[in-house]
């Protein structure tokens, strides 16, 4: 695939040294974060982290996540968030624990001119009503969920291509693909004409083998095992009693 990626790449994660990291690459241009992530990072001040966070990453977006369930408490929480940083993003969640829609919260805090990550969408449905309630010109990813989508045995290509069209209906709101299960994602997305992508670091290291040869990639492939074979010491015929 010789098409040039017009696509933004993210680094997901919540460990600022491997933040910087992917920084250092020169393909990452954005930060997401979630509180999954943070947890397995072993986070434990989430507005420490988040300070440390952006006194390194001053001129990319960054996305951080509210914690609350409900709507009182998620409009607090993005209000304080947002004050952080003018490259802050605010993750909100589509629906609370509950399944209760947040279409109203987002509708409030765009008009307000904060910007949001509005994430944990899987459906259409969901993409209309948060670009409905989104404001125009006001910036603001709409984060849908593809690779758990194709995790449940459904193609996520042909909803991606629609939900395309229903975010660039309106001034700077951008579609971003989550949740990527291969770097091969990221070039899917990048065909699709799909915003922004996040993904991990192991996923981003590996556009590195972009139009690398495939007859090469094999012939190393072999060598890395014949080299780790050496390493571990395997012998087959003479481990056991074989008939000759």
């Amino acid at each position: 695939m010789n098409n040039p990626l017009t696509i933004k790449v993210f680094s997901d994660g919540a460990v600022l040294d491997t933040m910087l990291k992917d920084l250092d690459t020169g393909l990452v241009t954005g930060f997401t974060t979630n509180p999954s992530l943070m947890k397995k990072a072993g986070i434990s001040s989430y507005l420490g982290f988040a300070q440390e966070v952006l006194s390194h990453i001053k001129d990319y977006p960054v996305s951080f996540e509210v914690f609350a369930d409900d709507i009182i408490g998620m409009r607090q929480e993005a209000k304080r968030i947002a004050e952080l940083g003018d490259n802050v993003y605010v993750k909100i969640p589509v629906v609370n624990s509950k399944g209760q829609s947040t279409a109203s919260l987002i509708k409030e805090l765009s008009e307000q001119g904060i910007k949001l990550n509005v994430t944990a969408i899987f459906t259409l449905d969901q993409v209309r009503e948060v670009v409905e309630h989104l404001t125009a010109g006001v910036p603001a990813f709409v984060s849908v969920f593809a690779g758990r989508i194709a995790d449940t045995g459904v193609d996520p290509m042909p909803l991606m291509a629609e939900a395309v069209q229903i975010c660039h209906q309106k001034a700077a709101i951008a579609l971003l693909w989550a949740s990527p299960r291969e770097t091969f994602n990221i070039y899917q997305a990048n065909q699709l004409g799909v915003d922004v992508i996040t993904c991990t670091s192991d996923l981003i290291a590996k556009l590195s083998l972009r139009g690398k040869d495939l007859e090469h990639y094999s012939l190393e492939t072999v060598q890395a095992f014949l080299a780790d074979s050496k390493s571990l010491g395997f012998k087959i015929l003479e481990d056991e009693n074989l008939p000759s």
